[in-house]
């Protein structure tokens, strides 16, 4: 009996690497696969390729190649941006309550070294009220901390004005990105942004890879979480993962030259398939329907537990909530957060559509979701 093909909709949960991203990066295992820090023919061969790697990273979101430390992905990125901020005399962090467990579980460490949190609320389309937060920055806050786009409802925040708001009150800005970077056009010098952590398996590149984009006002006041040969700077130290830098590289450039075309094309799909799934009776669109990230559709089925219909799926792949707490049967903290009750929120499926996601697999997607959410309904 043959399997079914994976219909693979949780793109953002992780993404398949680019076939070009896989190749680009297959020599530096066996063939360059000297030490990046090397100071031998082979060591300085590989650095160069290093440096083009940060390059091609940089060029993604508008920086500079020495504004560029690799990590092992957007949660050490992240952890190192808040922790990092530790020596500072503010000691007062401001962060959305729909923000990323990465985030807010390094912001609950740093209340227990002093630092007061304040997490905001949203409304019920999960944007970001900015005269709130305008109110809750203080002359005591060291770091703003909003994501650019929630990895499970898609919905964008006003990144631009919140920036100018943190920046008034003399605050840095985090912005977690990682949903977003890759996806579409970002530009850190414009949008005003201090902090950028981000991920290659967001974007068709490796795991266990990511960077963080570090501005020059931000660099004066980090420190480092990783001691040792004091490799990127000082900041982070430990032997460079040249075969993953390379991937997040190419990843980039590809992403870069790629963009648009990829938008539209999985715009129109995530268009047909939300319009296509809420033909079930009550089904809605959980967040805001406009302002939200391009591939990411996130529908409360009521009266459908989520995960009795991912188990009947079978090989179409989607989520009920962040891929980092999949394990638990909890209500997304996401969601609650949006309004919905427990049952609502348990009702709930996040589809998030990729580069390599086709119309036959949409068509086949709605057909089987509808069958099944009438079926389990009952």
């Amino acid at each position: 009996m043959s399997q079914q093909p994976i219909i693979y909709l949780d793109n953002n949960a992780t993404t398949r690497v680019d076939e070009r991203v896989l190749n680009a990066m297959l020599p530096y295992f066996t063939h360059s696969y000297a030490n990046a820090t090397s100071n031998h023919l082979a060591g300085l061969t590989v650095n160069e390729a290093v440096e083009n790697a940060a390059w091609q990273t940089a060029n993604l979101i508008g920086a500079q190649e020495d504004e560029i430390i690799f990590t092992s992905g957007a949660t050490e990125s992240i952890n190192l941006a808040i922790k990092g901020l530790a020596n500072q005399n503010r000691k007062h962090i401001v962060t959305v309550a729909t923000e990323h467990k990465a985030v807010l579980k390094t912001c609950e460490f740093m209340e227990t070294i002093g630092f007061e949190i304040t997490y905001l609320p949203v409304a019920t389309n999960g944007i970001l009220d900015l005269e709130i937060l305008n109110q809750n920055i203080t002359d005591k806050t060291a770091l703003v901390c909003i994501m650019m786009a929630n990895n499970e409802t898609g919905v964008f925040q006003n990144i631009a004005e919140i920036s100018k708001i943190a920046h008034s009150k003399g605050a840095l800005f985090m912005c977690d990105a990682t949903q977003a970077v890759g996806k579409i056009q970002i530009d850190v010098q414009v949008l005003g942004i201090d902090l950028l952590p981000f991920s290659a398996h967001k974007f068709y590149g490796p795991k266990g890879i990511g960077a963080l984009y570090i501005s020059a006002k931000a660099k004066i006041k980090l420190v480092p979480q990783l001691h040792g040969g004091d490799q990127q700077r000082k900041l982070r130290s430990g032997t460079l993962n040249v075969p993953g830098i390379i991937g997040l590289g190419k990843a980039s450039e590809i992403a870069l030259a790629e963009m648009k075309e990829d938008q539209k094309r999985i715009e129109k799909l995530s268009n047909k398939l939300e319009t296509g799934l809420l033909h079930f009776d009550g089904s809605f669109v959980n967040g805001n329907s406009e302002k939200r990230i391009y591939n990411t559709s996130n529908i409360c089925f009521p009266g459908v537990n989520s995960e009795q219909l991912i188990l009947a799926l079978g090989n179409i792949s989607v989520s009920n909530g962040s891929s980092c707490s999949a394990v638990t049967s909890e209500p997304s903290h996401v969601l609650k957060v949006l309004g919905l009750s427990d049952e609502n929120a348990l009702s709930s499926i996040r589809f998030s559509l990729g580069r390599f996601t086709t119309s036959e697999e949409i068509d086949e997607t709605i057909e089987r979701v509808l069958a099944l959410v009438q079926q389990l309904s009952q």
